[in-house]
């Protein structure tokens, strides 16, 4: 049976540690957030083991995430301006831990630049597909396009159009719930790991979603999205690092 948090970490919207030694930088610009309700029950299975859905009221999330990586670096170097800059749009899961941390679980992450593509796959053993993708903008609308090419399903495809509204001064708990994620879940290697992360409060939008056509839910092994999303965000963006790995258990991962 999978362990469960009796007491689930708070939904914080500021990150609640501090990473002065950051394994990974990087930033995540123009990010627009969709999010579907979906039945816990169906997303459990394909959660790291270890962890359990987290839901809010019962319910739990799939998010399509898109936005543009800026410049990824190790440690305290500088982040790269061309290998580590491109679009990424990813299918997300929210998970929590024995140890009540609360986390994301990636289920795919299409990007656009093939070297992290590959070195994310082999070193990280994370999700991540080789895609053509574009952002483009004009005025308040945003325009991500995506498809991918390998691995498969070849084709996998994605298309949204969000036009960006006003500032959200109080974001509901259903904004901070699929935005403030101060953590991954994940298995390298037959282990669960926990990946923290920290960065600014998002400095949320409302948002209109003017057209979403895609594939990426569905090929990403959940069950296809039924009706309008019940959030739409967007972000101009927040700087990030990413801590040490910790095994669920809490000790350092080698």
């Amino acid at each position: 049976m999978p362990p469960t948090a009796a007491f689930p970490e708070p939904v914080t919207p500021g990150p609640p540690r501090d990473e002065p030694k950051p394994l990974l930088t990087q930033s995540w610009l123009d990010v627009t957030f969709l999010h579907w309700r979906v039945d816990p029950a169906a997303v459990a299975p394909l959660l790291p083991p270890g962890t359990v859905p987290d839901t809010l009221d019962g319910t739990a999330h799939v998010g399509l995430v898109a936005f543009r990586m800026h410049r990824i670096g190790w440690f305290r170097l500088p982040g790269l301006p061309f290998l580590g800059t491109f679009p990424e749009t990813n299918v997300r899961l929210y998970s929590v831990d024995g140890q009540g941390r609360r986390g994301v679980v990636f289920r795919s992450l299409d990007a656009s630049r093939l070297i992290p593509v590959a070195v994310g796959r082999a070193a990280f053993r994370l999700p991540y597909a080789w895609s053509r993708m574009t952002v483009e903008r004009d005025g308040e609308i945003l325009t991500y396009s995506g498809r991918r090419r390998l691995p498969g399903p070849r084709g996998a495809h994605s298309r949204i159009r969000v036009r960006v509204g006003e500032r959200i001064a109080e974001p509901s708990a259903l904004e901070h719930f699929v935005t403030a994620r101060w953590g991954m879940h994940h298995t390298i290697l037959g282990r669960g790991v926990y990946l923290p992360n920290t960065h600014p409060r998002w400095p949320l939008r409302r948002a209109e979603l003017i057209d979403c056509t895609e594939d990426l839910v569905a090929a990403a092994g959940l069950p296809a999205r039924a009706g309008d999303p019940v959030s739409v965000l967007y972000s101009p963006g927040v700087p990030v690092r990413f801590g040490r790995p910790a095994r669920y258990g809490g000790r350092p991962a080698r």
